[in-house]
């Protein structure tokens, strides 16, 4: 009995591991890609994007997302990036709203 909680023990902490390692891999991935938000290449600015829907909603952000949805010509990209914006035009309103 106690060798199999401990290999059960050792299967969880494995797979705790193997689900640290992906997800430190995957935001490793989208913070390199969110430099790419101008890249010629779809997958980096859809990867961008990403990125770019869990930022703060600054000034910065909102203006470089308009000036992205301006420069792209790609339909898909374009309306995934303006809803960006109107999120983050909504959450730089939400407390001016709101008082």
């Amino acid at each position: 009995m106690e060798n199999k909680a401990r290999n059960t023990g050792i299967a969880v902490l494995a797979a705790a591991a193997a689900g640290a390692v992906a997800a430190w891999v995957i935001r490793d991935q989208m913070k390199r890609h969110s430099r790419d938000l101008f890249s010629s290449s779809f997958f980096r600015r859809l990867a961008a994007l990403g990125y770019m829907a869990k930022a703060d909603a600054t000034v910065d952000h909102i203006n470089l997302m308009k000036d992205f949805v301006a420069w792209e010509s790609r339909a898909a990209l374009r309306r995934r990036a303006q809803a960006i914006v109107e999120r983050m035009e909504r959450d730089a309103l939400g407390p001016v709203l709101s008082a």
